[in-house]
C-alpha cells in the first residue's frame, strides 16, 4: 500500500482514504490534495511517486505543472487590478492595449477576455509553441488577427492564449509580467509555492506530468475551420513539451502554473475565504462578486459541452453534476487538476496530481475528492 503524507481533519477522512485507493489502484502516480476552511487548512496530503520509474518519492514540496488550473490564479491577478480601480471589466481591451482594437476588436471587452467570449480563443495559424515562449510576438499575433466569432455573443474556451490576453492588459497597467505580478502581490505575501514562469532553482522539485492516452477522435472527420480545431492547432500542444526548460520558464498564464494542491489552495482561498488568505487581504466582496457574473451559459465551441462562465471561473450547471448549484465556482487542467471554491462553505479545495487522464477539465479523481469534501461538509 502506499503511504499518505500529511494533515487531515477527521472530518475529511475520506479524502485520505480516496487519495490512498486511487494511488494503490494506479489511477493516480504521484498526487496531492488540500481543503481550506475560513482560511485554515484542514487537508494537506501527498503521496505516490515524482516519476514513472517508481523511483523518486512524491514529497511534502514536489511541485508539477497543472496546466488550466494556472487560470484561476491569472483570474486572481486580474481581480486584484479590479479591485484596485486600475481595471475596467467593461472597458475595451484597447483602452489598455491599443494594438489590440486592430481588425474589428475595438468593441471586446475586457470581461470577454476572462469569460472566454472574446473570439481569440487561439493564434491563428501559422504559430509554433515557440512563439508562444516569446511575448512581444505572441502578444502582437494576438493583437493582429481578427475575432473567430462576434465577441461576446458565445464562449470559445481560450485554452493556450487567455494568460498572453490577460497578462497583456496587466502588463500594460502595471509594468509587470503576469508571472511577476503573481510573485510580488500573491506568492511572496502568503508565502506560497506557486509560479508562472519557474526558475531553473526549482527544477529538480519538479514532477513531469505523465502525458494522457490518445484522445479518440479521427482528425480526419473534423472541420478544420471549425473554432475548436482551430484553438486546438494554435498551436498544437503534446503534454511532453511541459518538460523542457523553455516551458516551465516561459509566462504561460493559461497553462503553465507550477504548484501543489497546498499552494493553489492558499491562494485561491481568498475567493472563498471573503477575499483573505493566509491573513493577507488580497480582493474585497465587490471584486468576489465579479466571478458571478454569467458571461456565457451554453455548449462552448471548444470544448463542446455545455458550460456556464463567470468571470475567470466556470460556475455550477448540469454538465458538473457533482457541483452543488450554489455560490460555488471551479475550474480545472488537461489531466485532471481541480479547483473548486464554495463560498457558502468558505472552503476550497484543491487536487493536483502528474498522472494525466484524458479529461480537459477534471475527471473522476478530483471530482470524487471533491463531493468527499462538500459531503463532509453536510
Amino acid at each position: 500500500m502506499v503511504d499518505v503524507h500529511g494533515t487531515c481533519d477527521a472530518r475529511f477522512a475520506a479524502l485520505r482514504e480516496i487519495l490512498a485507493e486511487n494511488l494503490d489502484a494506479g489511477r493516480d502516480l504521484g498526487a496531492s490534495v488540500a481543503v481550506r476552511i475560513a482560511g485554515e487548512s484542514v487537508v494537506d496530503l501527498w503521496g505516490g511517486w515524482s516519476d514513472p520509474e517508481q523511483t523518486q518519492p512524491w514529497t511534502e514540496h514536489t511541485i508539477t505543472n497543472v496546466w488550466s488550473s494556472t487560470k484561476t490564479q491569472m483570474t486572481l491577478c486580474a481581480l486584484m487590478l479590479v479591485d484596485r480601480g486600475l481595471l475596467d471589466l467593461d472597458a475595451p481591451v484597447a483602452r489598455y492595449w491599443p494594438e489590440f482594437a486592430a481588425e474589428g476588436k475595438d468593441g471586446v471587452l475586457v470581461r470577454h477576455l476572462l469569460g472566454h467570449t472574446s473570439g481569440v480563443s487561439g493564434w491563428a495559424q501559422p504559430v509554433t509553441v515557440d512563439d508562444v515562449y516569446d511575448w512581444e510576438r505572441s502578444t502582437s499575433m494576438l493583437a493582429a488577427q481578427a475575432p473567430w466569432w462576434e465577441p461576446g455573443t458565445a464562449s470559445g474556451y481560450h485554452a493556450m492564449c487567455q494568460g498572453h490576453l490577460v497578462g497583456e492588459v496587466v502588463r500594460r497597467i502595471t509594468g509587470l509580467q503576469l508571472g511577476e505580478f503573481f510573485r510580488r502581490q500573491v506568492a511572496e505575501p502568503l508565502g506560497c509555492d506557486f509560479h508562472i514562469g519557474l526558475d531553473s532553482s526549482e527544477f529538480s522539485r519538479v514532477s513531469a506530468v505523465v502525458p494522457p492516452p490518445p484522445p479518440p477522435i479521427d482528425a480526419s472527420t473534423l472541420d478544420p475551420e471549425s473554432v475548436m480545431v482551430k484553438t486546438f492547432t494554435g498551436p498544437v500542444m503534446h503534454a511532453k513539451v511541459s518538460w523542457t526548460d523553455e516551458w516551465r520558464q516561459a509566462d504561460i498564464g493559461a497553462a503553465n502554473g507550477h504548484g501543489n494542491a497546498r499552494s493553489v489552495a492558499l491562494a485561491q482561498s481568498a475567493i472563498s475565504n471573503g477575499g483573505v488568505a493566509a491573513g493577507v487581504r488580497l480582493l474585497s466582496a465587490d471584486a468576489i462578486e465579479e466571478v458571478f457574473r454569467v458571461q456565457a451559459d451554453g455548449t462552448d465551441q471548444v470544448l463542446m459541452l455545455p458550460v456556464r462562465f463567470g468571470i475567470g471561473f466556470g460556475l455550477p450547471n448540469d454538465a458538473v453534476p457533482h457541483l452543488p448549484q450554489r455560490r460555488l465556482c471551479y475550474w480545472g487542467g488537461w489531466g485532471g487538476s481541480q479547483v473548486v471554491n464554495d463560498l457558502d462553505n468558505q472552503m476550497t479545495v484543491t487536487y493536483m496530481m502528474n498522472r494525466m487522464d484524458d479529461g480537459l477539465l477534471g475527471d473522476v479523481r478530483g471530482q470524487s475528492l471533491v463531493s468527499a469534501a462538500l459531503a463532509a461538509m453536510g
